[in-house]
């Protein structure tokens, strides 16, 4: 049945995240910076520092609970950042990330007043909340912009595990009062909601663009990463409260990270391998660097903070611009860009046991710089090959591994430890943990490596092998044998159909769907279809087409409610193989339109002679 193609409204909002924005430069402007104060801000929250302050509590308190009551921060951000990730999907990402840095506002003025435990653990709790809502808001807020956004992101959220441990230690230099733990830094909470009203105040002048979300398939993904995050923090709670062995608290963190790879594990190869990158950074990178922050403090021979800030500056400055030039020139090495960074991690950690403890801190720029780096161009190459939902299931999987990584790391350290009575034993037993703590974390590291290559490498095989099947005219077995056609196909012939036919009503006579194409691949880099997708908007949307329509599509089981009409008009990627070629070895111009003869992604209908007498 021949259905007249879905004109575009007049009224529909134009194509791309700064479309009729006078200033369009200044929006991203204002989310840069807000990610560089913002994100150090809402990690600073993980460490637990009140044991540094532990002889300016009042005798009245109870220190062992007031210490564990402080590291419910971490839990917290655990079990909100998927939260945070569904309800982004019906949310302006503005609002929830105004909220996120309102939250942690709050939890920093009642900080000052804090005089029991119990209201230590609630600020606490809510200093986890806060930085939960705050980390997918900032993904989302940089997913709808330009890539180099997307890249600043990630390399502020590598230098910030990196210096988190440092940066919560700081202000406790000489202080008098141990309230100051729960406030570490107010000013930079105070410049950071300036900025966010600011670009709350861009985006309202700008036209309220919206943010791409996660799809509402995804929407169970993202509740299932909620589960380990329960589950290991409930242990960690288990640990800290009743005393566990520290065989047992090993085991139970091998177990935990286990989990986290085994649930890594679903999706796509692009999708397993930032989830991967996410776990290990996790597992890997705070806890390490937290450690040897420790290890360098001035007590036990080291240069003290002091003496690291200028190696932490030194690979922040190169984090960043590492980011940025692999989202620049990346292109078509991003593949392989993702495991080149976990290696550099890998050279890192192997730098920290030949080179820590130093007395000189300046020599430690080799190995934060190794960690920082490949954690921001690991990640920005993985962000690159995948959707906004992909990349907030990793995040969701990243601070389960910190915590992960902080078990384990205190198991091999209460082993170390174990048995030690003099000052110098319990500083060698340390300096021990420390170096057998980097060799657990760089082979975990390439573990993860080889395990996501395997895996890419059989998703290959298996593409290929189907592709060929079709090529060669074999028929499947299942519903495609037996004539059925199953829901998914239904589905996305119906969103082809709606988006073809506005796209040719949009386009005019003279502009034919292979010119089109050219025009497409022209314009295109190799490596930048994700990046092409999210400026057309939500591939999965159906366009312009009338609500009872969409709604009868969504009673049907055919859409999903994240389908409903967005106002823009995406157009159509072909996901499948053009004139036999599988999609790894298709002729990129005949994809592009180029090949015998326009093809669209519907056919005409045909026409009666009647029709062809008609005026």
């Amino acid at each position: 049945m021949a259905v007249p193609p879905i004109q575009r409204s007049p009224n529909a909002a134009a194509a791309g995240p700064t479309a009729g924005a006078k200033f369009p430069w200044l929006l991203d402007l204002v989310l840069g910076l807000l990610i560089v104060a913002a994100l150090p801000l809402a990690i600073i929250a993980i460490p637990n520092t009140v044991s540094v302050v532990a002889d300016l509590l009042p005798a009245e308190i109870d220190r062992v609970g007031l210490m564990r009551a402080h590291g419910l921060a971490l839990p917290a951000m655990m079990l909100t950042v998927p939260l945070a990730a569904v309800v982004l999907r019906r949310l302006r990402v503005t609002y929830v990330l105004v909220a996120g840095l309102a939250l942690l506002a709050v939890a920093d003025a009642a900080g000052g007043y804090a005089g029991t435990t119990f209201m230590v653990g609630a600020l606490r709790v809510l200093h986890g909340v806060g930085a939960g809502v705050l980390l997918p808001a900032t993904l989302v807020a940089a997913w709808g912009r330009p890539p180099v956004i997307r890249a600043v992101w990630a390399g502020m959220l590598a230098v910030s595990l990196l210096a988190a441990q440092a940066l919560a230690l700081w202000p406790l230099h000489q202080v008098d009062r141990w309230q100051v733990t729960l406030q570490p830094y107010p000013l930079l909470t105070g410049i950071a909601l300036a900025l966010a009203a600011a670009y709350l105040l861009v985006w309202l002048l700008q036209g309220e663009s919206a943010s791409p979300t996660p799809r509402a398939r995804e929407r169970s993904r993202l509740l299932l990463a909620a589960v380990p995050a329960a589950g290991i923090a409930v242990l960690a709670i288990s640990t800290a409260s009743q005393d566990w062995k520290a065989g047992l608290v090993v085991l139970v963190a091998v177990l935990s990270i286990a989990a986290l790879l085994a649930l890594a594990t679903i999706g796509t190869s692009e999708s397993r391998t930032l989830a991967y990158t996410f776990v290990a950074i996790g597992v890997v990178l705070l806890p390490t660097v937290a450690q040897v922050t420790y290890v360098e403090m001035g007590g036990l021979g080291g240069p003290g903070l002091k003496g690291l800030w200028l190696p932490f500056v030194v690979a922040a400055v190169l984090t960043v611009v590492a980011g940025a030039a692999v989202a620049l020139f990346g292109g078509s090495a991003v593949r392989w860009l993702a495991p080149a960074g976990l290696l550099l991690v890998v050279l890192g950690l192997a730098a920290v046991r030949l080179m820590v403890p130093a007395a000189d801190g300046t020599v430690l720029v080799v190995p934060f710089t190794f960690m920082a780096v490949g954690a921001a161009v690991a990640l920005t190459a993985a962000l690159r090959q995948t959707s906004v939902g992909v990349a907030l299931f990793g995040l969701a999987l990243c601070f389960p591994g910190v915590l992960s990584g902080y078990l384990l790391g205190t198991g091999v350290q209460v082993m170390m430890l174990r048995g030690q009575r003099s000052a110098q034993g319990i500083v060698d037993a340390f300096v021990e943990a420390l170096h057998t703590w980097a060799l657990i974390g760089g082979f975990l590291t390439v573990a993860v490596i080889v395990l996501g290559a395997l895996l890419a490498r059989r998703s290959g095989g298996a593409v290929e092998e189907g592709d060929g099947a079709s090529a060669g005219g074999a028929v499947p077995d299942g519903p495609e044998a037996s004539g059925e056609v199953s829901k998914v196909e239904v589905r996305s012939d119906v969103r082809a159909f709606v988006v073809a036919g506005a796209d040719a009503a949009e386009a005019g006579p003279e502009e034919t769907g292979a010119e089109r194409g050219e025009a497409d691949a022209a314009g295109a880099e190799p490596g930048d279809e994700g990046a092409a997708e999210e400026e057309r908007g939500d591939s999965g949307g159906v366009g312009d087409a009338p609500a009872d329509v969409v709604e009868a599509l969504e009673d049907e089981g055919v859409l999903d409610e994240g389908d409903r009409p967005t106002g823009e008009i995406p157009r159509v990627v072909l996901p499948t193989p053009v004139n036999g070629d599988s999609p790894e070895t298709a002729d990129p111009a005949r994809v592009a339109g180029e090949h015998d003869g326009p093809s669209p992604a519907v056919p005409p209908p045909a026409q009666s002679p009647e029709d062809n007498e008609r005026p």
